[in-house]
């Protein structure tokens, strides 16, 4: 009978034992379906951010590459204004090189011719001059006009100043040296006398 006993002692712990591990599977099979739920909203949570971090990344690569694009059609537009430009004015270091030579012919045309030689030598050099000034002016090189004119700061450059009856104030009385434009830019300005 003492064997019974231990063998219904043995059963019935092995009994509750089992009856403790199908709790414990059917606890863990209850809240199975809730831990799952609990990674699927993190892994959800997870993925949500991952987007809205790779929205950003994408924005902001889009935004550099537009940058990027303004900055490449700046560069292209002032290189081709640039190229313009230097096309536009390629004559100026040469024209402003040519210029004390004119004035030099200018000079001397301005001498009396008295005898056949020196007409002839006069002759010669206003033949020159003409042509220097024809090259230059299909170049867009063109004299400022200056004397009668009113004065102009950017045009011309005024060395003296003298009160002259008859003269309105702030006109061109007469001039000392020529000034030049190239096409729309002033290259030398006039030196001349002013009207106070």
């Amino acid at each position: 009978m003492a064997e019974e006993k231990t063998t219904n002692n043995e059963e019935l712990e092995q009994a509750s034992t089992q009856e403790e591990i199908v709790e414990d599977v059917l606890e863990e099979i209850e809240s199975a379906p809730s831990n799952e739920e609990n990674n699927l909203e993190e892994n959800l949570k997870a993925a949500e951010a991952k987007i809205a971090e790779l929205e950003t990344k994408l924005d902001n690569e889009g935004n550099r590459y537009l940058r990027l694009q303004a900055d490449f059609d700046n560069s292209r537009r002032r290189a081709k204004l640039d190229l313009e430009a230097a096309q536009t004015y390629r004559a100026q270091s040469l024209v402003l090189d040519l210029l004390p030579a004119i004035d030099n012919f200018e000079r001397a045309l301005k001498m009396e011719a008295t005898d056949e030689q020196s007409l002839s030598l006069y002759k010669g050099v206003e033949m020159v001059y003409r042509s220097l000034l024809d090259a230059l002016k299909k170049e867009g090189v063109e004299p400022v006009e200056s004397v009668g004119e009113e004065f102009d700061p950017h045009l011309h450059q005024a060395v003296m100043q003298e009160e002259v009856e008859g003269t309105e104030p702030n006109k061109v009385v007469e001039e000392f040296q020529k000034g030049y434009k190239l096409k729309d830019r002033v290259i030398r300005p006039a030196m001349v006398k002013v009207s106070q």
